[in-house]
């Protein structure tokens, strides 16, 4: 049995409102629009139907990170919109993102043999590390800037982002800014106008 797009969005809805936890399948099964039946007959339970959104959110997350890679923009501006890609990003998956980050956050990351522990998977990080590059080659970043600039850009953004939202119950337009404003200033040694996308 194949999910359709609009029956991923009726499970991450209805994640959104309960919470994974909270989640119970025969809740799932009513939100996708099929019985509980149909769901055991085909082995899915609401794990798989976690890792089917986690897979879409990441296939998203990349194909809107690709025109910012491939663009002719300054380095600053394309960085400057790939925050504002990453927190539309989560947004848009918040239910699934708060549902990940209660019970495992393992999808955002790799195993590695780095004593300092795992990192993250390079799907979220090598479309940054590449406008990072582009940055440092225009002279744009601070030049105190750690090696590992990606990985804390992605998670600083991103989870700072998504606890604004959930846990102090800030707006999209409030949350993004004051993350957009954070990030950009700490990184960027003069924050660029915002390129029309």
């Amino acid at each position: 049995m194949k999910l359709s797009d609009e029956q991923l969005d009726a499970a991450a809805a209805a994640m959104g409102r309960t919470g994974y936890a909270g989640l119970r399948l025969e809740d799932l099964a009513s939100a996708i629009g099929v019985s509980r039946v149909t769901l055991h007959r085909h082995e899915i339970g609401k794990g798989d139907v976690l890792g089917l959104l986690a897979a879409r959110a990441t296939t998203e997350y990349r194909d809107a990170m690709w025109p910012l890679l491939t663009s002719s923009l300054p380095a600053g501006e394309r960085l400057s919109a790939a925050v504002d890609v990453l927190l539309e990003q989560a947004e848009r998956h918040l239910p699934l993102l708060v549902a990940l980050g209660a019970i495992s956050d393992e999808v955002f990351h790799e195993a590695d043999d780095d004593p300092e522990g795992d990192v993250t998977r390079g799907v979220f990080t090598e479309p940054l590390e590449r406008l990072l590059h582009d940055a440092r080659a225009e002279a744009v970043l601070r030049p105190e800037q750690d090696p590992d600039l990606a990985t804390v850009l992605f998670n600083s953004a991103g989870w700072t982002y998504i606890h604004l939202r959930t846990g102090h119950r800030w707006s999209p337009e409030r949350a993004a800014a004051a993350v957009r404003a954070l990030v950009l200033h700490g990184i960027l040694q003069q924050e660029p106008t915002r390129p029309e996308r």
